[in-house]
């Protein structure tokens, strides 16, 4: 099982940038895929950004298009999802999610663990 921790979230005013970091540990599967998701209040939850081993990302939404951008660092052994020029309707719990990549691409379903979710507020 691999545990994943979220850091980051905030309350911003629109306009501002966030950085989301997601640590998994005891991640030893060397094809993986890291996700963001996020889950609005009174909303189903929607793939964000998916990022595989093979350093191939995939954005899901089309309104994050140019302000949101998944990254990984191998330093740090993180994921992160940077948010700029955020807005009202980015507010939400982001999640973090692994799964072991089957696929080329990691699709946004069938992740097996998940982290405990990190706040977004974003004001107007």
């Amino acid at each position: 099982q691999v545990h994943l921790v979220e850091s980051g979230g905030d309350s911003v005013q629109a306009g501002g940038s966030l950085r989301l970091s997601c640590a998994p540990s005891g991640l030893t599967n060397k094809r993986w895929c890291l996700g963001w998701f996020r889950q609005a209040p009174g909303k189903g939850r929607e793939a964000v950004a998916v990022l595989g081993d093979n350093g191939r990302p995939t954005y899901y939404v089309d309104s994050i298009e140019g302000r949101f951008s998944i990254s990984r660092d191998k330093a740090q052994n993180t994921v992160s999802l940077q948010m700029d020029k955020l807005k009202p309707n980015d507010t939400a719990m982001y999640y973090c999610a692994y799964k072991e990549r089957i696929y080329y691409d990691c699709g946004r379903r069938d992740y097996s663990d998940w982290g405990q979710g990190t706040q977004v507020t974003v004001s107007a």
